[in-house]
Formats: structure tokens, sequence, C-alpha cells
């Protein structure tokens, strides 16, 4: 049973990166990661609708402290090596061994601290845009605007969202049973009303000829998007 999406603030945003709850609250949004196999999705969606050119670029939208993309690329490093890869988040949090594991798989890491609008404003042409648990954060309006500029700028558009559903915020407020403290309690009922299900990102997403778009649920608590051109991009890129 679903509802209309509901948008409130997120404690994690709000708190400093050094404050011992956000620090906490992290550690926890690796275990709800882990908990919806999102880094398999992500790897997955990835593999199967890159084209047969290999990407070079690749830019993830809220990347957060980077542990999440650092997991999908052990899984892609071997087929996809070089990457160049932008961890966008307002905050720079990015580790020295997070980095270090990056250099380790032969990706080239670049933590970039900036507002997400401001960024793809002024961001040259990537292969490919990611977002995890990220575009839940943005009313319609402004997701359309993100989405519009996404479309300009890569060749394939992949994201992993909280499915909007009864249930889903059900569960969110039982995660303290997995120790989750209570900013990521809070967060994730919060993030359960601000998601997605049916074809809504895809109605948001610019009405253009030249994309394939695939938009479904995956497992009981994550809704993915799937963004891939199918012409090449125009002399404004």
């Amino acid at each position: 049973m679903t509802f209309p999406r509901r948008l409130e603030p997120e404690l994690l945003d709000q708190l400093p990166a050094d404050d011992p709850r956000a620090i906490r609250s992290r550690r926890d949004l690796r275990r709800v990661n882990a908990w919806m196999l999102n880094a398999g999705r992500m790897a997955g969606l990835l593999r199967t609708y890159i084209d047969a050119e290999p990407p070079r670029t690749l830019v993830d939208l809220g990347a957060g402290d980077g542990q999440f993309m650092l997991q999908v690329a052990q899984r892609l490093a071997p087929r996809w090596p070089n990457v160049t890869v932008v961890l966008l988040d307002r905050q720079n949090i990015v580790s020295d061994a997070t980095r270090a594991a990056f250099s380790a798989l032969q990706w080239r890491v670049e933590p970039t601290s900036a507002d997400v609008f401001d960024f793809l404003s002024r961001t040259p042409p990537v292969d490919i845009i990611t977002a995890n648990l990220f575009l839940h954060h943005f009313a319609d309006e402004a997701l359309a605007r993100l989405l519009g500029r996404a479309a300009e700028l890569a060749r394939l558009v992949v994201a992993c969202e909280p499915r909007r559903a009864k249930f889903v915020v059900r569960a969110s407020r039982l995660l303290w049973a997995i120790g989750c403290n209570e900013v990521s309690v809070h967060d994730a009922v919060v993030s359960a009303r601000a998601g997605f299900n049916a074809k809504e990102l895809s109605a948001l997403w610019p009405r253009r000829g030249e994309w394939e778009l695939h938009e479904h649920d995956a497992g009981l608590f994550t809704h993915c998007f799937v963004a891939r051109r199918t012409a090449p991009r125009g002399p404004q890129g």
C-alpha cells in the first residue's frame, strides 16, 4: 500500500561530521546498505546497462564517506580498470584508508565537497552518474532539475532509493533491533516516507527520445531507476 511522498529534514544532514551521533549513524548506514543489498544491486545494474565501451568517469552523488561506492568498485574493478570516480557530498569525510582502497583497485578517486546543483552546473560530461539513497532528499521540482542536468551530462544514470510503502516505514522503526542509533532510526523512517514507487522517477526524467528508462522495486526495501542513453550527446553535451 502506498501514500504520497512526504519530505522531512533528516537528522544526519544537520549534524557536524565529527559529532559522535553522526559518526555512529554513518556506520549504521553502512549496515543498512548491506541489509538492503544495494551495493550488489548497483554493481549489477551498472554491468547490465553500460554499453560496450568501458566507462572512464563516474560521479556518485551524495557519496558520504565513500564506503558504498568502494563496495561497488570492488565488484566492478576486474572488468572496469582505471575509472576516475568523483565522490560528491556536502562534507568531505572520505578517509585516507578509503582513498587507498580505491587506489588498490586502480581507480582514481576524487572526493569533492559541493552543493549538488552547483557541481552539476559546472562539471563536464561524464560516463556514469550514480546515486544511492540520495534522490529522495529532493522535492519533485528540484529533482526534475537535477535529473535534467544529469541527462545532459551522462550516458548512464543509475539510482537505488528507498521504496515508499507502509511496511517499509514500519520496518524502519525497528532498526534499533540491529543496533542502529536514534538518528539512524529517525532518518530511515523519514527516508521511507520520501521514497519512490511505480514510475515516479521516470515521470520526472526529461521527455527525450534518446533515452531508455527502467524503473522497478528490488527486494523489499529498494526502488531502482536506470536511464541509458540510446543516441549520442548533442553538440552542447
